[in-house]
């Protein structure tokens, strides 16, 4: 019979990946965290800029709405353990892809963070303006330490409910050994329901924080589509006065008096 401490391990094993790790920031709206600094020249990062905020706030959307419906069959799970000795096969094989595309998408939020703070950055360093912009608006908007802070609060978070389970981060290393251990090893009520009541407590709390995530890119998306404007206003203006420099005629002569020499 498995101990208590074996069981805590191994019933929430699949969930030690959310915790801190260097391949999170690989996971971004599109499987792997934007490289702004690839797009060469200025033209082309702001065009892409704004069609990549634009998909990452649908991305984020999106996996908001996956969590919760994760969380909610977590809670379907959850019912059916408490009338049975131990859940089927098949249906502990659905609650592991639940608990492990949990997993998955908060890497890709940890990514899409990580992607929009680098994006904060690049455009700082291309753009003075931006920088002179950004450092104007109420508050003095620093979107890179912005995200930083919420990464960190989120991955505080989610090892803060490991740790109540008596679990840390360096227990398990990968994907496959995690689930290979929770498949092996956890073979009772207790440790399913344990993995499952961990599971429904992380998926809770991604869902508050990605909606705190969603919030943070509407906020840069604003700020970034008012910089884009004032941009434009000041091309705008110069184009104006150029033309008008340019069209301008010599000023009339008539009324005036005609040159003669005079002895």
């Amino acid at each position: 019979m498995l101990t208590n401490s074996l069981l805590r391990r191994t019933a929430a094993g699949v969930l030690l990946a959310l915790s801190i790790s260097g391949s999170a920031h690989a996971g971004a709206a599109t499987g792997g965290a934007t490289e702004w600094t690839q797009l060469l020249n200025n033209v082309q990062l702001l065009e892409q800029s704004g069609q990549g905020v634009t998909q990452i706030n649908n991305q984020v959307t999106q996996i908001t709405n996956q969590m919760t419906q994760i969380q909610n069959q977590l809670d379907q799970y959850r019912t059916m353990l408490q009338n049975l000795e131990k859940l089927p096969d098949n249906i502990w094989g659905q609650a592991q892809q639940d608990l492990n595309k949990l997993r998955e998408l908060t890497q890709q939020g940890d990514g899409i963070a990580f992607s929009m703070g680098g994006l904060d950055d690049v455009l700082k360093q291309r753009f003075p303006s931006f920088e002179e912009f950004a450092s104007g608006v109420q508050g003095g908007e620093n979107y890179s330490d912005q995200y930083q802070s919420w990464s960190q609060t989120n991955r505080d978070t989610i090892g803060g409910t490991l740790a109540q389970a008596g679990l840390t981060a360096q227990q398990f290393d990968s994907e496959q050994s995690t689930m290979r251990e929770l498949q092996t090893q956890s073979q009772s009520a207790v440790g399913q329901m344990q993995a499952l009541q961990v599971g429904h407590s992380i998926a809770s709390q991604q869902v508050e924080q990605m909606q705190k995530l969603r919030g943070l890119v509407a906020q840069q998306s604003t700020m970034m589509g008012a910089w884009y404007q004032s941009e434009q206003a000041a091309k705008d203006l110069a184009q104006n006065k150029r033309e008008q420099f340019f069209n301008s005629t010599s000023p009339s002569t008539s009324g005036g008096q005609e040159m003669q020499p005079r002895w």
